[in-house]
């Protein structure tokens, strides 16, 4: 039976030999025509052989038909309910970044870090605000030693999206009034700084000798109605100093700081005017509602 199969195999001419081998590559086909490259190669600069692709246009810069969403222009990034958006900063002369929120009249919930390395987070912020747009948020960072990273996370619900710009060129500084009028607030205190009608805007610069920073600012019109809360918590208060300016239209309002941190831990603040309406101040209505009986 043996020899019988033998004997087909080879009248066959089947090659029992080379049955288990891998095929022979083809002469052409597998020649490379790209380099290989390395993780290193994607910070460098760009080699000349490369070809050049130009990038697609990002969907938040689109416009979508139908879509609500606050008015955002090129450099503004659209951050949907839940989402979470970063802005880094690799170069190390970024020293300050300006971060500026704001909605077409809803509620804004977000938080905002700062990320210095891995695992590191020096300043981070829970934001509140009851109408973005009449109230937007406006904040300074101090990013020293780059590499830096801010991330933006909106925490609110899908339905209540907001605009989102970070940059570093023209960055709003404290004036000289706001330097020259910080008072100490001990841990555990709390100040207030109330403001005429005439004031739009006011300046708030928070800092420390060296120590943590855990403050809460509230903007309130009227008795315990908060308009724009801020709980901020810095690492070093003196290298990362706050400043921020809250939009304060209308009548009666009023700047509360606390001071979080334990008695250990005070912190000097200052709360100015950044802006004031001269138009009220020169004989407007004030915003003045007229009633009673108007046929008199």
């Amino acid at each position: 039976m043996m020899s019988r199969t033998v004997f087909c195999l080879l009248a066959l001419g089947i090659d029992t030999a080379g049955a288990f081998q891998p095929p022979a590559r083809l002469a052409t086909g597998w020649t490379r025509t790209t380099e290989l490259q390395s993780t290193n190669d994607l910070y460098g600069a760009p080699t000349k052989d490369l070809p050049s692709f130009q990038a697609a246009p990002s969907p938040n810069s689109m416009p979508v038909p139908g879509a609500r969403g606050p008015a955002v222009d090129d450099a503004t990034i659209l951050v949907q309910g839940g989402s979470l958006r970063t802005w880094s900063y690799r170069s190390p002369l970024v020293e300050q970044v300006q971060v500026v929120l704001s909605t077409e009249g809803r509620p804004l919930d977000a938080d905002i870090e700062l990320w210095h390395g891995p695992d590191n987070t020096p300043c981070k912020m829970r934001v509140y605000v009851e109408n973005g747009q009449l109230r937007p948020f406006s904040a300074v960072i101090d990013t020293p030693r780059g590499p830096n990273t801010v991330a933006i996370r909106n925490i609110g619900q899908l339905e209540f999206p907001f605009a989102a710009d970070v940059y570093a060129n023209d960055v709003e500084d404290p004036s000289p009034d706001c330097l020259a009028a910080s008072a100490t607030i001990q841990g555990g205190a709390l100040r207030t700084y109330p403001f005429d009608t005439l004031v739009d805007s006011v300046e708030v610069l928070l800092k420390t000798d060296g120590r943590p920073l855990n403050a809460r600012i509230e903007l309130l019109q009227g008795p315990n109605n908060n308009k724009q809360v801020i709980e901020l918590y810095t690492e070093d208060g003196f290298d990362r100093p706050f400043f921020c300016i809250l939009e304060t239209p209308g009548s009666g309002n009023v700047v509360r700081i606390v001071n979080t941190a334990p008695v250990e831990f005070p912190m000097t603040a200052a709360v100015v005017p950044h802006s004031i309406n001269e138009e009220m101040g020169m004989g407007g209505d004030g915003g003045v509602v007229l009633g009673g009986d108007l046929a008199w």
